[in-house]
């Protein structure tokens, strides 16, 4: 006989939108304190290439408090202890090594078995479910307040679900953002990236290794066996310069990093590039009653430093600790999400002022601009004078202003 399918549930303590690194990590802690917690993931599995797959140390320290530490060594990763940016003829390398404690390095790691980690861990709490090829279509409100989502099943069929708490995960272009009028405020971003892959050899440089120079920019990212690439083009220039052939990508990244020249092939088209639009914005305003939204669809980053994934793993690790008790008593109130908000706007502005700086007066004018990306900036020279600063700014790019630690109830 037929197993008979389990009956869909109608009614969640919280509801999280997003299976990404955020709303994975959240339902995860909430799961530990026993809160009911369901997940929907519009996708049916994590496969997606060019995502950010950059976990900082603050990060790594984390999965050591919650005992994913050593499940996490086990995935397939590289490790990065230096970050060396060119800029005309000065290079800046910052060594991760003087970081303070274990995690002295970023690691990078497809970010689909990162989250297949958080899941399995999750999976073994009785609370936790996650629902693929689900999509969220649109809050449901009782007298003003979110009491739920409307969504579209794997089979089709659109449903409603119940929620004490929805929380937004769902990225910078958010449905449930959306649908609650709440919009970000936009602070531009001078650039577009392409991201593609070319080969890499044993002998070639190591960590991560950015070059700008006659109104060019690329950052080298070394995953073993390739570089993943990211190369800076214009805001809104992509169609214009993919009209001009693969061809031209191939010339500009010779010129630019003349070592790499012998493997530019590799590019056969277009299709090998992957557009990625800079956006960097935030929310005036976190929530409204009976929605939370944190990561991406709260704050928009910039790919500068690669801080996104880290700083939407600390709200989700802010959020747990702070709305764990409120969602086991049935009391979470816009009092609760505020609080939120609070604890996790400094970090985030602070990174953005810092992204915000680096784009207009570094990157904007090296990509622009031939003779400016000849001129070393002097932040880059006083950097180079000073090697305390190079640790401050490792600091900042690997661990970050205000860094989370896991409750000691999600602890293992």
């Amino acid at each position: 006989m037929a197993t008979p399918e389990a009956p869909v549930p109608t009614a969640t303590t919280c509801l999280i939108a997003g299976g990404g690194p955020a709303g994975m990590m959240l339902a995860l802690l909430l799961a530990r304190d026993g809160v009911d917690v369901t997940v929907m993931e519009k996708h049916a599995d994590f496969l997606r290439d060019f995502r950010g797959d950059t976990v900082h140390a603050s990060t790594l320290r984390l999965l050591d408090e919650l005992g994913l530490g050593d499940a996490f060594a086990a995935l397939p990763h590289r490790m990065v202890e230096s970050v060396n940016l060119a800029i005309a003829d000065t290079t800046l390398t910052m060594d991760l090594t003087h970081l303070p404690g274990p995690h002295k390095h970023i690691a990078l790691v497809p970010q689909w078995d990162f989250l297949e980690l958080l899941a399995t861990a999750a999976r073994t709490e009785p609370g936790f479910r996650l629902m693929r090829s689900t999509e969220v279509l649109a809050p449901i409100r009782t007298d003003g307040r979110v009491t739920g989502v409307r969504y579209r099943g794997a089979d089709g069929a659109e449903r409603d679900m119940a929620a004490d708490l929805v929380v937004a995960c769902d990225g910078r272009a958010s449905t449930l953002r959306a649908a609650a009028g709440l919009v970000p405020r936009g602070f531009g971003a001078p650039m577009d990236v392409w991201w593609f892959r070319l080969p890499r050899y044993e002998d070639d440089p190591s960590g991560l290794n950015g070059r700008f120079a006659d109104g060019h920019g690329c950052a080298l990212i070394d995953r073993g066996d390739y570089f993943q690439c990211a190369y800076l083009i214009r805001k809104g220039t992509d169609a214009a310069l993919r009209a001009e052939g693969i061809d031209s990508l191939r010339r500009g990244l010779s010129a630019l990093v003349p070592w790499i020249a012998d493997r530019t092939a590799a590019l056969e088209s277009f299709d090998d590039v992957k557009l990625l639009d800079v956006q960097l914005d935030r929310l005036r305003r976190w929530y409204v009653d009976g929605l939370l939204l944190i990561g991406d669809a709260a704050h928009a980053m910039s790919p500068i430093g690669g801080v996104g994934i880290n700083l939407a793993i600390a709200d989700a690790v802010a959020a747990a600790r702070i709305l764990a008790g409120p969602l086991k008593s049935g009391t979470v109130t816009t009092r609760e999400l505020a609080r939120v908000q609070v604890r996790r706007w400094l970090p985030a502005a602070l990174i953005q002022r810092v992204q915000r700086t680096v784009q207009d007066r570094a990157i904007a004018g090296a990509i622009g601009n031939a003779q400016a990306a000849r001129d070393t900036p002097p932040a880059i020279r006083i950097a180079n004078r000073f090697p305390v600063l190079r640790r401050v700014a490792a600091y900042g790019v690997a661990i970050g202003p205000l860094p989370e630690h896991a409750p000691e109830w999600a602890r293992r």
